[in-house]
């Protein structure tokens, strides 16, 4: 599978958990088994036959998406993964199989124009964009992209650690050459203007739990490792987590998850109330595909007219909302530190390697024949860096089965 150079026409289920090898006991404590898991979104080889037409029925030539599906996909991530889930121990890894050219699960759901910037794209890509009709693309979201979605959620959701596999170019544009890797613990929004950007997730969604997706005693962890080694580290270069990459989303919903809990477990009259998990739905919906948190948010930020004949659910959902409000901002911030000074916060992360340390290429940039010897040195050098930190940077025990482990608090992000 990891060494396919040519893409697959099939229809396959585009989210699949593939098997690693598993030896030995658990290398770290206990208290960390099934939280920690591992993914790679792009480094999908398949591209159904049903999105080989246009949107007229006409078949598509490959060469007006070869060179994308070549230039987008991450070469020689489901390689790395796989190592770093083998000395992890965790049996299996993630992986999207659908090609990246055609769907891209790093960004939020839409159509992208041609020309837009790298992270400012939507997920289904050029050329497919302009190609492909408008029930082709309801059918790519509702059959890859909202089923890859609710596959992440199930295995992630109440997890401590999201590791993401990414490989990236050797060279940017300018001709500079990358660091060998990059580690992306940033939202984007945050990096350019220390705040989120108005408009993508809720407004209730504390900025400032944006400067950091990872606790960064393990980002420095994993940097010390590998540049001991005499590999080159990076931190949020050349680029930052896109706002749709499910590293952000993964932290908004947690946030959002961890809020309910607390809000409930002091309104205990509210759960059931259907103007209360309207809000909720409103404040997890980070995929932006729920059709009434899309219509309720029109209603509490743009101030557009409820429906007709729902005036009163609208308004009890108004009511509900900035009850949560005041719950989260009262006490001068007091949840919002809570949550950001917990011993361990659920932590997401990307890892960049460089595609050249993995695969073999042309002078044309043709991808030949995988050549893992480097690439799986520094994945093991990540492993290691990672059982450092789960053995002695952090935590040894599970408070009564909650997702949370004593330790010293994280470093304040």
């Amino acid at each position: 599978m990891f060494d396919q150079v040519a893409p697959r026409f099939e229809d396959r289920p585009p989210l699949e958990h593939v098997p690693v090898p598993v030896s030995g006991s658990l290398p770290y404590p206990e208290a960390w088994r099934d939280q920690i898991t591992v993914d790679v979104i792009h480094d999908g080889e398949v591209l159904p036959p049903g999105y080989l037409r246009d949107g007229g029925g006409r078949p598509l030539h490959e060469r007006t998406w070869y060179r994308s599906f070549v230039h987008e996909r991450d070469w020689g991530a489901s390689l790395v993964a796989s190592r770093i889930a083998e000395r992890l121990g965790l049996g299996s890894f993630m992986r999207v199989s659908t090609a990246r050219c055609l769907l891209d699960f790093g960004r939020f759901p839409g159509s992208t124009e041609p020309g837009a910037p790298h992270l400012r794209r939507f997920a289904i890509n050029t050329p497919f964009s302009q190609l492909l009709g408008f029930s082709q693309k309801r059918k790519l979201l509702e059959e890859h992209y909202d089923v890859i979605s609710a596959g992440m959620d199930e295995a992630i959701r109440g997890r401590l650690l999201k590791i993401a596999v990414h490989t990236y170019d050797q060279y940017n544009a300018s001709g500079t050459e990358r660091p060998q890797v990059s580690l992306v613990t940033r939202a984007l929004g945050y990096q350019l203007d220390s705040a989120m950007p108005i408009g993508v997730f809720d407004p209730l969604y504390p900025d400032i739990l944006a400067e950091f997706t990872l606790d960064r005693i393990l980002r420095d962890r994993i940097s010390l490792t590998l540049e001991k080694a005499g590999t080159p580290v990076a931190h949020n270069y050349p680029y930052a987590l896109p706002e749709g990459s499910p590293e952000v989303r993964h932290q908004v919903w947690c946030f959002f998850d961890w809020l309910q809990q607390r809000f409930e477990a002091t309104e205990p009259g509210t759960v059931g109330d259907p103007a209360y998990g309207w809000v909720w739905k409103l404040l997890k919906d980070t995929n932006l595909r729920s059709p009434r948190a899309v219509a309720l948010r029109s209603y509490l930020h743009m101030y557009r007219r409820p429906m007709a004949g729902h005036e009163a659910e609208y308004a009890a959902a108004e009511r509900a909302y900035h009850h949560v409000g005041r719950f989260l901002h009262g006490d001068d911030g007091a949840m919002v530190r809570e949550y950001r000074l917990q011993p361990v916060r659920p932590m997401a992360f990307g890892i960049e390697v460089r595609k050249d340390l993995l695969w073999e290429f042309d002078e044309a940039g043709h991808p030949l024949e995988p050549a893992p010897e480097r690439g799986l040195e520094v994945a093991d050098r990540i492993a290691d860096a990672l059982l450092i930190y789960l053995n002695e940077d952090k935590p040894a025990s599970v408070r009564g089965g909650e997702d949370t482990l004593r330790s010293e608090r994280l470093t304040p992000g």
